[in-house]
Formats: C-alpha cells, structure tokens, sequence
C-alpha cells in the first residue's frame, strides 16, 4: 500500500467548518478507496465532522513541521508523496525532510500577500530561499493564477516549470440558494479577522454615512480573529453598535448567505477567496476589492456585485449609499453563475489525488 504524509498548519475547530475541511475529509476517503493510505499532521486534533476517520499526529508543543521532523526520527515510515498546506515555503524544513525521505514534496501555496508587498529586505530573503531551497521542492500548487504569479515573484522564474494551478473548491449541493431579492438592509461579512481583510475600512465608511444619513441597516461579521478587539474599539468609538454585530465563528455558513442582501468583502489581498465563491454559489451579490476580493474574476460589475478599488473608503461608501437609497437593486444570478460549478470539491479532490495516483513509484535522484 502506498503512504502518503499531509502537513496542514490549519487548526482543526468544530466551530469553524470551511471547504478546506471538507476537502480534508473527501481526499482521506479517495485516497482510501484507492488504497493510498494517509498520515494527517495538524496543529491539534479533533473528532467534529469526519475527523475521526482521518489518522492524525499533532503535538500543541510543537509545530507542524518540527512535529513531522520528530514523527521522522522516531519512525522508519516510506512515503511516497510529502505535501504541505498553509506551511510557510522555501524554509530550511524542505532541505531537511528531503535528506530524511525520498518521497516526492509537494507545496500548496494559500498565502496572501501585503497589499503594498514585501520589505524589500523580505524580498530578497525569499529569492535567496527559492534559490537554495527551491530545488528540493518537486512541485509547487497555487490556488489560483494570482497565486502562480505571486510564487514566481516570490521565489524566482527557475520555479516556473514546477508550478502547477489548482483552484479550490466547494461541494455546490450544500449551499442554499437565496430566492428572495427584496432588500432587508441586512449585510453579511464572512471572514477570519484580521487587518488584512480590510473591515476598518467598512467601518469608517459605514461611519461617513452614519453622520450624514438615518438609514436602518445592519451588518453581521462572522469569524475570529485577533484583529476583533481593534474593530470593536473603532465601533464604539465612532457608536456604531447598533450596526455591527459579531457573530463568532460558524459551522453552517452554507445555509447562512441566503438570509442577507450582500457580501461584503473590502479585502486588501487574496489567494483564492472561498467566501466571495460562497456567497456567489448562494445568489448573494458581493461588494469586493476590485483586484484583491475578486481574485478569481468572478464577480461582475452590475451583474452580481459592486467592485472598488482597495482602499477607496469613498467608493465603498458610495456604493452602499446607493444600495440603502434602493437605486441598486438585483434579481436572480443563477444564470451568470453557471461559471462557479467549475469551483468544484470533487474537481479538486480528483486533481490532487492525480498528483499522487501519477509518481505512486517516485524516488528523488
């Protein structure tokens, strides 16, 4: 039976169930059927959803690299395929893991990048790294176009041959579809938070138009993170309680979209973007960056969502001026999201596995 090693520095939350889960789940299960076998290393464990069929290491003391280096030393294992997820590229770690196994590495690449780049000292640490480190990676995955180019900058065009695109995806069954385009005011933020994500932005517009307007409305944000405490404060600050409502991390964000006019997603920068893919899915027109938030281009301007440039808190404002006064008003999208089934979890399942099924024999020179 062949073995394979997953390394994911993503914490496993029963709280918090997103595509990246349920792609965990379906690509154990296709590598079972094909008698591929699978040891899981994350930051921690669990047993919500289909966790507990998964064969997971974790060590809370350790990361998840030092953790697979130790697992290593202890355990005589033959992989064939190492692959990392939200593991930080082109580190020491590969050259390490590469005297330690002959398995195949391979990197998935889910980072954002600053919305003003890189330092140019970080710059040019990460293009040493690709030169030294590059070599010992076999194929480097982005999520999407973007995410190639990015990886090219990051690390150098000699890792252009190794880069390989596979999108993210989603199992469309599960999203509940809004029917009902009468506007409620009501409008959905879905994210980790963190600055990057851009909500201070949302908020000093929302502000803006809260000193010059009465209009009722309200906008729920939905995850965690530790830039929560900061937007909090610009709430009160500027008593914006009414408005804001934090509702945590959730399990059934699916069923969730459907309940709301808009997405909002001011995002300063993105690989993939499950959420505004989510909420399209679901018919919920998205507001985003025009770059960043619409990463993956599918958002269309008038046509199922409202597109700004980062950082233009003026445009923003505008936007949602327009959509309280009730002169933006959409009908059923189904038609230009014919597109998203494109974005599908067993699409993406079945390429990942294609990386494996193809060098089961693999042996680095």
């Amino acid at each position: 039976m062949t073995k394979i090693a997953i390394l994911c520095n993503y914490q496993l939350l029963p709280e918090r169930v997103g595509g990246m889960d349920y792609f965990f789940w379906d690509f154990d299960k296709k590598c079972k059927e094909n008698n591929v076998e699978v040891d899981w290393f994350f930051p921690n464990t669990s047993n919500h959803g289909l966790y507990s069929n998964l064969t997971i290491y974790s060590n809370e003391k350790e990361s998840v690299e030092n953790n697979f280096l130790s697992f290593c030393k202890q355990n005589k294992t033959e992989y064939s395929h190492i692959i990392t997820h939200f593991v930080e590229l082109c580190t020491p770690f590969f050259y390490i893991i590469s005297k330690l196994s002959k398995a195949k590495i391979i990197v998935v690449d889910h980072n954002p990048r600053p919305l003003s780049g890189y330092s140019f000292k970080k710059r040019i640490n990460k293009r040493i790294k690709g030169i030294l480190v590059s070599r010992y990676i076999d194929v480097f995955v982005g999520v999407s176009e973007y995410s190639k180019k990015e990886l090219i900058k990051d690390f150098g065009n000699h890792i252009k041959s190794k880069i390989l695109v596979i999108p993210n995806g989603l199992d469309v069954s599960k999203f509940i579809q809004k029917t009902d385009f009468s506007s409620n005011n009501k409008f959905i933020v879905a994210c980790h938070l963190r600055k990057e994500k851009g909500i201070q932005d949302l908020i000093t517009a929302v502000q803006g138009i809260r000193d010059l307007h009465n209009f009722d409305f309200s906008i729920d944000i939905y995850g965690e993170g530790n830039y929560q405490e900061e937007l909090n404060k610009m709430i009160e600050e500027f008593s914006l309680q009414s408005i804001f409502n934090f509702k945590g991390s959730v399990s059934d964000l699916n069923e969730v979209y459907c309940k709301y006019d808009y997405l909002i997603h001011p995002s300063h920068g993105e690989t993939f973007c499950y959420t505004v893919l989510e909420s399209l899915l679901c018919n919920l027109p998205v507001i985003t960056t025009r770059n960043e938030g619409n990463v993956l281009g599918l958002v269309m301007e008038n046509k199922n969502g409202f597109l700004f440039d980062t950082l233009r808190i003026d445009q923003l404002k505008e936007i949602l001026l327009n959509i309280l006064n009730q002169n933006y008003i959409f009908k059923n999208n189904s038609v230009i999201n014919d597109n998203l089934q494109t974005f599908s979890l067993t699409k993406m399942v079945d390429n990942y596995f294609e990386l494996v099924n193809k060098n089961q024999n693999f042996k680095r020179n």
